[in-house]
């Protein structure tokens, strides 16, 4: 939120529990954008002035950059990220069982590295009472003016081997208000469930997932949802390859790179150690380079013709254009709101606008991968 969340803000939201002022923040945009006037503030303070359109897996977005998974769990603040200009918007993890999550305290922050680590398990009220607060808010708003997308959990109590049943089971009954599906199975603070990546448990949630899809698609008359696959930074090269060959042999439309990560920084402060210290996965600053260096690897192994949507790190334009150099067509962010507040959006979008003419490309498609043709 500009200069003044930096000196106000940043440091008051910084001495309270990082999970509390995650949702009262979450609060405070909904209550923002809750009638006309505040909201047309929230959008002239915080909406890009420049669009840098693209249209990906059949959508057309204004800009490319958009809020990761876990930002809003819950779905309560829709019209909040519309507001603030972004290009499209992804709600949850959300789970075919209503589930608490890991006991608290489950979220940390380390302010000097911009840093997150987290164990929140999956927190969220389940798939069906997320349907009836989407249904709701479709009858009383419409339809999102931006794509919205949701991410695919599984349940805790689901067994392994029940996992597609438990992944199919919230796509269908969420598929009519979704643009787009994530399938994670690539969280570290669910037990076991990045043994989903291997190729044949992968096919078989893919596979369920697209027999929804076609059922759903055929039964509305609708086109079929792009459907993408998030993905671990803490995979090597050999399974980094295989995930992405499973994802895309089997008709998903693209992959998101990457879930948070559980190593941690090797040079840290002794006060942040603490929080480095906690379980969990660690998201911000100290993933940009790897979580880049993931996109790269993915966009030559396909040739660049396999969708790519990068988070990890983003804290500028200057992030954000890295990101697309080396791969990217879509971007999210998660910390980089936390530790940036609202005006994030203006700086990537306007950055990437900036960038854009700066080395004379007309469209934001020509800066995808870049890096790789001045190689």
């Amino acid at each position: 939120m500009g200069l003044g969340y930096t000196i106000f803000a940043k440091p008051f939201l910084a001495i309270q529990d990082s999970e509390k002022a995650h949702s009262r923040a979450l609060k405070l945009l909904r209550l923002m954008v809750s009638n006309p006037i505040t909201r047309g503030t929230v959008s002239l303070l915080y909406k890009p002035s420049k669009q840098v359109p693209i249209t990906k897996f059949g959508l057309d977005f204004n800009n490319p950059f958009g809020i990761a998974a876990g930002m809003d769990k819950r779905a309560e603040a829709l019209r909040g990220w519309e507001a603030l200009g972004l290009g499209f918007m992804e709600i949850g993890g959300i789970t075919m069982l209503e589930q608490l999550g890991n006991p608290k305290p489950r979220m940390f922050r380390a302010g000097k590295s911009k840093a997150l680590v987290n164990r929140m398990g999956f927190n969220n009220p389940g798939s069906e009472k997320i349907a009836l607060q989407l249904n709701k808010h479709f009858s009383k708003h419409g339809q999102p003016r931006i794509p919205l997308w949701i991410n695919l959990g599984k349940s805790k109590l689901t067994e392994l081997e029940d996992a597609p049943t438990d992944y199919a089971t919230t796509m269908q009954r969420l598929w009519k208000y979704a643009d787009a599906f994530v399938i994670n199975v690539s969280s570290p603070n669910t037990p076991n469930l990045r043994e989903l990546q291997n190729d044949e448990e992968l096919k078989k949630i893919i596979d369920s997932c697209k027999a929804v899809n076609n059922t759903e698609s055929e039964s509305q008359g609708i086109s079929l949802k792009p459907i993408l696959v998030k993905i671990s930074p803490d995979v090597d090269d050999n399974q980094l390859s295989a995930i992405v060959n499973t994802a895309r042999s089997n008709g998903c439309s693209g992959i998101i790179a990457s879930n948070t990560t559980t190593s941690r920084p090797s040079e840290n402060s002794g006060k942040e150690q603490k929080v480095f210290a906690q379980t969990g996965g660690m998201s911000g600053l100290p993933i940009q380079t790897s979580t880049t260096e993931m996109i790269s690897k993915i966009y030559k192994m396909t040739d660049g013709e396999f969708p790519i949507v990068g988070v990890g790190g983003i804290m500028s334009g200057e992030d954000a254009w890295q990101k697309i150099c080396a791969g990217a067509s879509l971007l999210q962010a998660y910390s980089g709101f936390v530790f940036e507040g609202a005006a994030l959006t203006k700086q990537v979008v306007n950055g990437i606008e900036k960038k854009m003419r700066q080395n004379g490309y007309s469209t934001l498609d020509q800066a995808i991968g870049s890096a790789h043709r001045d190689d």
